[in-house]
């Protein structure tokens, strides 16, 4: 890996955990804060909420400035306001703190792609944009069990202390490691709005939203399904946790190595039928236990694998705004996050078992591929190829 990559790396470290840490503390916070869990929930709401305000907003008003001042700015505000998480007196004080610390979250992931890939070899742009992302995945493989922990045993604030002092280290790399890349005029507000004009734009958009939206309405689920239908002991939930994010790194360097060796728009559409397949088999075969982690680990690992083709994707198309379309295409993914929940809920209402969320994880896999073809045969009607175009935008540098 490249020195000037690593700082990037360790903002994803920060981000992932801190998103993903929430869904382990909620019991912990809820007792501390004297609320309900369901009110307790309304933090990990309020951060998604701030990273699609934020991803788009951020890069809007900080478009102008060169991009290490952008991603030290952003991460300013990412270590503050998980500083004053830990040190929230009020739930109200924590919810406007988990708020303002997603505002950066989109925006970091957004520019930090472009940025990637300006500092890529030839013909590895994705691979580099993969690394960024390998901060999230060993955040979910490591530091989330760990932070879920230290919450547990010792008190939930000192996670968010920890988190911020990633932060400050982060904000030390990207000062000392990351080069003084010119800053790219991408025109102004309304002209940078025009990607969303582009029909291709909207159909990614959709891809990442529905597509990924499937993963999570799989794995919100997860510990319910692996306890009642894999019967799995409840104590093992976190062990089966540990093996997804570990799918997660593997998925997340074949993600990388795919966009690059294959079009990138035929790499999402592919991964995508793998994931529909994978989440029909956890439907059928959850209860053989074998075959259950064998499962978890490959649905983990799809989970993360769109990740740099869909933004290698999106930096093609969005051309004069890669910034604001890499911002996005996070702001996308957390849709999906909140979709695949709140669909992946409705057979459990309704009275339906514990692995009936991954069928309807299955049948939104299944249009994210629909959206993905008809991208497909819009780019192949195109007169210039839209692999084209992604080489050309991120290689001049």
């Amino acid at each position: 890996m490249k020195k000037s990559l690593f700082p990037l790396m360790l903002g994803g470290l920060g981000i992932g955990t801190t998103e993903f840490v929430m869904m382990g503390l909620l019991p912990d916070i809820a007792l501390g804060m004297k609320i309900t869990i369901p009110e307790a929930g309304h933090m990990i709401s309020s951060y998604a909420l701030g990273v699609v305000i934020g991803a788009p907003l951020l890069v809007l008003m900080s478009g102008s400035y060169p991009p290490k001042k952008i991603l030290i700015g952003l991460m300013i505000v990412f270590t503050a306001f998980n500083g004053l998480s830990a040190f929230a007196p009020s739930p109200f004080t924590l919810l406007l703190a988990r708020f303002f610390s997603g505002l950066p979250h989109g925006a970091f992931f957004g520019v930090g792609s472009v940025v990637a890939s300006r500092l890529a070899d030839k013909g590895k742009q994705a691979q580099a944009i993969s690394m960024m992302f390998a901060g999230l995945t060993i955040a979910n493989l490591l530091l989330v069990p760990v932070g879920t922990w230290v919450g547990h045993h010792f008190l939930w604030r000192y996670t968010f202390g920890i988190v911020a002092l990633i932060g400050v280290i982060t904000l030390i790399f990207l000062k000392a490691w990351l080069p003084a890349l010119p800053a790219e005029q991408e025109g102004d507000t309304r002209s940078q709005f025009q990607i969303f004009r582009n029909p291709e734009t909207w159909l990614i958009i959709l891809i990442t939203a529905i597509g990924t939206g499937g993963l999570f309405a799989w794995i919100s689920y997860i510990a319910p399904l692996m306890t009642n239908i894999s019967r799995f002991p409840a104590d093992s939930v976190s062990g089966i946790m540990v093996l997804a994010g570990f799918g997660m790194v593997v998925g997340n360097f074949i993600g990388g190595r795919m966009a690059d060796k294959f079009d990138p728009a035929k790499t999402c559409a592919g991964l995508l039928v793998a994931m529909a397949i994978t989440l029909t088999c956890i439907y059928f075969f959850s209860a053989i236990q074998p075959v259950s982690l064998v499962l978890t680990f490959i649905a983990g690992a799809l989970s993360i694998a769109l990740a740099a083709p869909i933004q290698i994707l999106m930096i093609g198309t969005a051309k004069g705004a890669e910034m604001l379309g890499a911002g996005v295409t996070q702001a996308a993914f957390n849709i999906g996050n909140s979709l695949g929940a709140f669909l992946g809920g409705l057979p459990l209402i309704a009275g339906y078992g514990y692995n009936s969320p991954v069928l309807v994880g299955s049948l939104m896999a299944v249009g994210g591929v629909l959206f993905a073809v008809i991208l497909i045969k819009r780019q192949a009607a195109m007169p210039v190829p839209q692999t084209a175009r992604v080489k050309s935008s991120v290689t001049f540098h």
